[in-house]
């Protein structure tokens, strides 16, 4: 095996050597900017100083907010984002009703329909004189140079960057992934994970969602569950200035610097046309954009959901985090969140998509169960039937013995087919039904291509493990944190290692009541029944074997190299009909809950097996995850 392994490597470092040295030089450079610079259409379709923008009661709000405010006493209006149609909706009626500017920043562009839909928008707005800057991570954003060397030219008033490009390309290949992980993972490693929409510096969204169908529940076969808030006020300001950290940081890339995108501008000197989108479903699409103008579509389902605040505070890690991840300064949004958490007093409500705590926040989690009154920690993340990544799912069940009982933990996995986020909502929202649907399938042209990707996915294209049910599946993406009913954060943060100590992570935390219980309220309804099972310790049948078997668990699980022991400290549980939902501690909790097994309504496929393996063998992977 070894043999194989260097046989292999050699090859793949001597690519990585060569793909590393090979930067552009200043000449090719300055060449592709001329190009670029003669070629780039400069026409505006509005002459009028508002660039014709649309009336936005959005943005309205936020002006107001912006006038009300002062240093002393600050004043914001916030909207939760929990469903996705409104999600989509608030973006483009934002993005219609800028008259300055729009800096938008994310970790997945995809060109499916949402990432289509979202990218016209925006050239749609610098065309009418907005000045539109795009930052996206390079690894899963725009996989195709005739877009990018489009986006290059088409118009003055919009840029676009990719942030830390692998071997200076904007596409990365098989072999070059392969070898970008060989001879320099720790900056292939680190990736830009924010997500900021900014309007006018005035009103912004971050959360969990990128731009591709399944954050907007537009797949066919698999949607996340995502949460985002949208925040008018001073607030922006701190959006603002973090963008343009990371826009102006080294690793924010201008199209030309990228060879192949340097290559192809160099190759066509004749300016490219923008096209009109090719979208899946144009029906579903023009409704979308429809309810975005829609004055009492906009009220009744963005408008009346807003709520008044006082403090909240953007919160983002420095892009040098990734050059220096142990300085504090640099880490600043991760600190934060660990702070928050250390001073819960009676409880702690999480929700993330990878239950794998770092070393801190294990610390952090074993101090507060310690307490003489702990404080209760509810947290809602995926099943391996509902993720999309299971081998970060297997360190999750590796550890679940831990999580129970050191850190105290109540845990409710998502259901595959949950019926909180049901497959219709997003047609209701819209005032739809299915027979309005248009007929329109995926053509091979339009299809997303799958791409390489290691042990599964976090947020790409990879589907999950099989199931034994069919129908329509979703799995969590949100990342939420509600301490003690007093404040509350949405953001782009996993709260595990990964998130802690290599990606760079932004979030909102809103310091008021009334938005911490409809946040509480909104991740509450993933955690029940109907939508979780509950992990709790296998009942004892008989206690000395039990005990043996928690024993022996116990020792697998904290051998360095390996952890062979088949039968688990935990399992999955589900509601009895007839019965009430209890915590897991409650002396009742057997006789109305019965046990389905470690993998629920996963069917036996390649993914369960590597799931198994992960957990066994995988511990040394799990700060990259």
């Amino acid at each position: 095996m070894s043999r194989f392994l260097r046989q292999v490597s050699l090859p793949l470092l001597l690519v990585a050597l060569l793909l590393q040295g090979c930067t552009l030089s200043q000449a090719q450079i300055r060449r592709a900017d001329a190009i670029v610079a003669t070629t780039t259409d400069r026409s505006t379709v509005c002459a009028q100083a508002d660039r014709c923008a649309v009336p936005s009661p959005l943005l309205a709000a936020a002006t107001r907010a912006l006038a009300e405010s002062t240093p002393q006493q600050p004043v914001h209006v916030v909207t939760l984002l929990d469903d996705s149609e409104p999600a989509l909706a608030a973006r483009i009626n934002l993005v219609r009703a800028a008259r300055q500017s729009i800096d938008v920043q994310t970790y997945i562009w995809d060109q499916d329909d949402a990432g289509q839909l979202m990218l016209d928008e925006l050239v749609q707005a610098a065309r009418r004189g907005v000045q539109v800057r795009i930052l996206a991570d390079q690894l899963f954003s725009f996989d195709n140079l005739d877009v990018l060397d489009r986006l290059s030219r088409v118009s003055a008033n919009l840029q676009v960057r990719l942030y830390n490009p692998t071997f200076h390309k904007a596409h990365t290949q098989p072999l070059e992934f392969a070898a970008g992980i060989l001879c320099c993972f720790m900056q292939f490693n680190q990736r830009m994970h924010n997500k900021l929409l900014l309007v006018d510096d005035s009103i912004g969204i971050t959360g969990g969602r990128n731009y591709q169908d399944r954050y907007f529940n537009w797949d066919d076969d698999f949607d996340y569950v995502d949460r985002d808030v949208m925040v008018g006020g001073p607030a922006a300001k701190q959006m603002a200035a973090s963008f343009e950290l990371f826009w102006r940081h080294k690793r924010a890339v201008p199209l030309t610097h990228l060879r192949d995108v340097n290559q192809r501008i160099l190759s066509d000197s004749a300016p490219p046309v923008w096209p009109a989108p090719h979208y899946r479903r144009p029906l579903r699409v023009a409704q979308l954009q429809q309810a975005a103008e829609d004055p009492l579509w906009l009220q009744a389902w963005l408008v009346d959901p807003s709520l008044p605040a006082g403090k909240v505070d953007y919160l983002s890690d420095l892009p040098s985090k990734a050059d220096k991840p142990d300085k504090r300064r640099a880490q600043e949004y991760t600190q934060h969140i660990m702070r928050m958490i250390d001073d819960a007093k009676r409880e702690v409500l999480l929700q993330t998509p990878y239950l794998v705590m770092s070393k801190r926040a294990q610390r952090i989690f074993q101090r507060l169960h310690q307490r003489d009154e702990p404080p209760r920690v509810i947290v809602s993340t995926n099943s391996l039937a509902s993720t999309d990544a299971f081998a970060v799912y297997a360190m999750s069940y590796k550890h679940r013995k831990r999580y129970l009982k050191t850190f105290g933990f109540e845990i409710h996995e998502l259901k595959p087919h949950a019926s909180g986020p049901a497959v219709d909502n997003e047609l209701a929202n819209l005032g739809m039904n299915k027979a309005a649907m248009p007929a329109e399938t995926a053509s091979p042209a339009s299809a997303t291509q799958a791409r390489f990707h290691l042990l599964g996915s976090r947020g790409s294209s990879n589907r999950p493990a099989p199931l034994l049910s069919e129908g329509r599946r979703f799995g969590l993406h949100a990342k939420s944190i509600v301490i003690d009913d007093t404040f509350a954060m949405v953001g782009s943060h996993n709260f595990d290692p990964r998130s802690d100590n290599y990606n760079t992570e932004a979030g909102v935390i809103v310091y008021d009541h009334a938005f911490a219980d409809q946040l509480r309220d909104s991740i509450m309804r993933n955690t029940q029944p109907e939508n979780a099972w509950v992990i709790a310790p296998r009942q004892s049948a008989t206690p000395l074997l039990t005990d043996i078997n928690d024993a022996i668990g116990s020792i697998s699980a904290q051998l360095p190299l390996f952890d062979l022991w088949p039968f688990r400290y935990a399992t999955s549980y589900d509601l009895k009909p007839g019965c009430q939902p209890l915590r897991a501690i409650d002396p009742g909790f057997y006789a109305c809950y019965q046990p389905v097994g470690d993998f629920p309504d996963v069917a036996l496929s390649p993914k369960l097996i590597i799931t198994r393996l992960f957990t066994a063998f995988g511990v040394g992977a799990k700060g990259v995850l």
